[in-house]
């Protein structure tokens, strides 16, 4: 008789929550630095840039990496954190709370990624 190996998605959520958390770690301080702190002060003088210039940046590929990075990964890295929270004070099923937590930062995700693809049109 054949043995089947159970398989699991765990590694794939896994993955999105170590990227989630580098990111979280590096990028999002960053980018509060700069659309913060930065920018208001008068430090970065991106009036100099222009409409177009900032718009091009803005809804460019760069722009769509920095959505990736600053707000879909960190989500996933939320989202895993609550799971395990949820699972570590055994609330709920844990079918139920994967669905959810991964559910919500994907919906979240795909928000985010139209409202950018909305300013690209």
């Amino acid at each position: 008789m054949e043995k089947r190996i159970k398989r699991s998605d765990e590694p794939i959520w896994w993955a999105l929550f170590s990227a989630g958390g580098v990111c979280f770690a590096v990028f999002v301080p960053a980018a509060i630095l700069f659309i913060a702190l930065l920018i208001p002060i008068g430090l970065l003088p991106i009036e100099t840039l222009g409409f177009e210039h900032s718009r091009s940046l803005l809804f460019g590929f760069g722009g769509l990496i920095f959505i990736g990075v600053v707000i879909c990964l960190p989500l996933f890295h939320a989202m895993h954190r609550i799971r395990h929270g949820l699972h570590d004070l055994k609330l709920g099923n844990d079918k139920a709370n994967k669905g959810v937590a991964y559910g919500c930062a994907i919906l979240l995700s795909i928000l985010a990624l139209t409202g950018f693809f909305l300013g690209v049109m």
